[in-house]
């Protein structure tokens, strides 16, 4: 049961009616994130917003999942990691193992994918306060400055939609429920 209300697009704010039904056109569905969102009109114009930007930066899809899945897991929000978990499986064509790591907060084998995932634990525990070796260490996997602020761009859009989640505790879409996440001892598990 959600602990704010999951808005509809007949019952929404003015302001949030559109997006909405262009979430669902494009969707197939009406994501609980974005209901719970709907609330505060610019809340969920600024997830829009910064999704947007987020998918024009230069990482590759793949890495922006890295990214969503490693905050989502960090921050406990298991909406975010089923979300994610889907689109990094059948978008970022990322395989099994990969995905069951970054949903456990474990290594991954991919090296370029790894750094992204340190690198992603480091700013979110450092609050972007990075030791000089980590910021290093991704620029040795071949990264860039560029690079480095967009993780912290990522992180921004995932802390907006993880701590909305986490507040408003909607239940997972049934679309979601095949990529289900209840922590990172569960991910082990699979």
């Amino acid at each position: 049961m959600s602990r704010l209300p999951l808005r509809t697009i007949d019952d929404a704010p003015a302001e949030a009616k559109a997006a909405l039904a262009a979430a669902e056109k494009n969707n197939g569905f009406l994501p609980n994130l974005l209901r719970v969102l709907a609330n505060a009109p610019v809340a969920l114009e600024t997830y829009l917003t910064v999704s947007g930007i987020n998918a024009r930066s230069s990482l590759t899809l793949a890495e922006r999942e890295v990214v969503q899945i490693t905050a989502a897991a960090t921050h406990g929000c298991g909406f975010c990691v089923a979300g994610h978990t889907a689109v990094a499986t059948k978008k970022a064509r990322m395989d099994a193992s990969t995905v069951s790591n970054l949903r456990g907060l474990v290594p991954v084998a991919d090296d370029r994918l790894a750094a992204v995932a340190t690198f992603t634990k480091a700013v979110i525990a450092g609050r972007g306060r990075v030791a000089d070796a980590e910021l290093d260490a991704f620029r040795a996997a071949g990264f860039t400055d560029g690079n480095a602020l967009e993780v912290v761009l990522g992180v921004s859009l995932a802390t907006l939609c993880n701590f909305a989640n986490n507040l408003g505790q909607p239940p997972l879409n049934p679309e979601l429920e095949a990529f289900r996440w209840d922590g990172p001892s569960a991910a082990a598990a699979e």
